[in-house]
């Protein structure tokens, strides 16, 4: 029985944090500085690589939309006209004939539907990289926060271990001096050491999880994740009915409206294609001195007559792209729904979990240790049973923190994935 009691207090930690790089507690010692939750995402936020990069492809969108709508670069033309090939003046520029050396430029005039579907989907990029970027700010805020909330759970727990050792001391202490009054049996005596391997264990698992919050920091706010954890983290709201409200506004379904604009205007652009283009060129001929020299004007005029085989393809496949977009974005609209309403029950859960925990389990532990402080006093219990009790007692306060740090973790993740507008700062 005390085996299986001890078993279940000692069960494996349930937490599930993310990866992170085991931190010796003495590297904490030598840092000179502290972390909070804010400064965590202030850093995040102003040295994140990932941010550099959309915000360098932001630039770069929009600078690729200047020149959109502009008209091709014009065309320096070169050439020579009526040179004999024949005779005896054969290939030469000096003869009788009207052999004329001539240069001009020409410039290209796409039809008017194209260049203006050109500019939108350029505008329309620029949308695409800037919904990029406050999907990849949101990412950021939310690694950093669960990894900040994760490492600061381990920590609180880990605080609990030494406890824990000095209650199997006193337990291993007590079941000796009991085989020593020539009680109990030679079993007896391996309890303790299995309570300690247990414990040892669950403080590995502990420190493994503060190490894999630690290195999932440090790419964000690097040398400081190694910092002492300051402060405690935020009570995040979280609101079903504001969540379901803002969910139109995640950046993801911003990227699908803007990719949307984007296939429109390339849509637009491939119907212009039946449209004609048109060219102007002016050029400037020379001639021998008995001649004089002339002015050419030349207009031309592309003529899209086979469409069925080459426009039209091109616009049904453009038109395809677009609806395959649009199932898409549903498709996600309904995942992004179904996700939230599985995390509001979860939370939902674990609210009731703590609850449960504070005034229903630790408040029995708590009695649990009172009777058995009684019934030792009065020689009518075991010191065993007291010990037995704390650990108890112990192990409901490490649950606590465990329900707690995945609560806060759940709910950072909704806020930064949902709740914040894209545009808030945190």
């Amino acid at each position: 029985m005390l085996i299986r009691i001890l078993a279940g207090c000692l069960r494996p930690c349930r937490l599930r944090l993310v990866p992170l790089l085991l931190l010796p507690v003495g590297g904490l010692a030598a840092a000179a500085t502290t972390l909070s939750y804010q400064d965590a995402l202030d850093m995040a936020l102003r040295d994140s690589p990932a941010l550099s990069s959309t915000a360098a492809r932001e630039e770069a969108a929009r600078s690729a939309a200047i020149p959109a709508g502009a008209l091709p670069d014009p065309s320096l033309t070169l050439g020579i006209e009526n040179l004999p090939a024949t005779g005896t003046d054969r290939f030469s520029l000096d003869n009788d004939f009207m052999t004329m050396r001539r240069i001009g430029v020409m410039q290209e005039f796409p039809n008017r539907a194209k260049r203006e579907a050109r500019v939108e989907d350029a505008r329309a990029e620029i949308g695409v990289a800037e919904a990029r970027g406050r999907s990849t700010r949101l990412a950021v805020l939310r690694t950093t926060a669960i990894a900040w909330i994760e490492r600061y759970t381990a920590e609180r727990q880990l605080a609990q271990v030494p406890a824990l050792r000095a209650s199997n001391r006193l337990f291993a202490e007590t079941v000796n001096a009991r085989l020593g009054a020539g009680q109990g049996t030679a079993a007896d005596a391996l309890v303790p050491r299995i309570e300690a391997a247990m414990i040892d264990a669950q403080a590995d698992q502990l420190e493994e999880q503060r190490a894999r919050a630690i290195a999932t920091l440090r790419p964000l706010v690097g040398e400081a994740a190694e910092a002492a954890l300051e402060g405690v983290p935020p009570e995040l709201p979280v609101s079903r009915g504001t969540l379901l409200e803002t969910l139109a506004q995640h950046p993801e379904f911003s990227e699908f409206d803007a990719m949307g604009r984007v296939l429109d205007a390339r849509i637009a652009a491939a119907r212009a294609d039946r449209k004609p283009d048109w060219s102007l060129g002016l050029s400037y001929g020379q001639r021998d001195r008995p001649y004089g020299d002339m002015v050419s004007l030349e207009l031309r005029l592309g003529l899209p007559v086979f469409t069925r085989g080459r426009q039209d393809p091109v616009i049904a496949a453009r038109v395809a792209e677009r609806t395959g977009l649009d199932a898409e974005r549903e498709a996600t609209e309904r995942e992004h729904a179904a996700m939230i309403e599985a995390d509001l029950a979860t939370h939902e859960r674990l609210g009731r979990a703590i609850g449960r925990q504070r005034t229903v389990l630790l408040p029995l532990a708590e009695d649990s240790i009172a009777l058995a402080e009684a019934a030792w006093a009065g020689g009518r219990g075991s010191l065993v049973d007291l010990v037995s009790a704390r650990r108890e007692r112990i192990d409901a306060g490490i649950t606590l923190i465990e329900l707690e740090g995945e609560r806060q973790a759940l709910a950072a993740k909704l806020h930064y994935a949902y709740a914040e507008h894209p545009g808030a700062q945190p």
